[in-house]
C-alpha cells in the first residue's frame, strides 16, 4: 500500500477559515481549543499543511461537524451555491 500523496494530485481542501469566521473565532482561539499554535491554523487554512488524523478529529469536534463536512479531496463549493443553486437569483 503506497502512502497518500500530498500536493496538486491529491490535495486536502478544508472549510476551516469559513467555519472559524462563522463562529467568531480567531486563529489563536481555535489553536488553543485544539492545542496547536496559531501558525498551524494559518498553514492549514492556506493549504500549506495537512492535519494529522488526530488534529482533524479535534478540529471537527470544535465545530461539531463530521470530517467530510470540514475536509475533502475536492474543492468545496460556496455554501450559497449549494443552497441556492448556480446562477439562480
Amino acid at each position: 500500500m503506497s502512502p497518500v500523496r500530498r500536493g496538486k494530485e491529491l490535495p486536502i481542501h478544508n472549510r476551516l477559515q469559513v467555519l472559524r469566521a462563522e463562529r467568531g473565532l480567531t486563529r489563536a482561539q481555535l489553536a488553543e481549543l485544539v492545542e496547536v499554535n496559531p501558525q498551524t491554523i494559518g498553514a492549514l487554512e492556506r493549504g500549506d499543511h495537512y492535519p494529522s488524523l488526530d488534529l482533524a478529529f479535534r478540529l471537527c469536534e470544535v465545530f461539531a461537524l463530521p470530517v467530510e463536512a470540514v475536509f475533502s479531496r475536492t474543492p468545496f463549493q460556496p455554501l450559497s451555491t449549494q443552497l441556492y443553486g448556480k446562477g439562480e437569483s
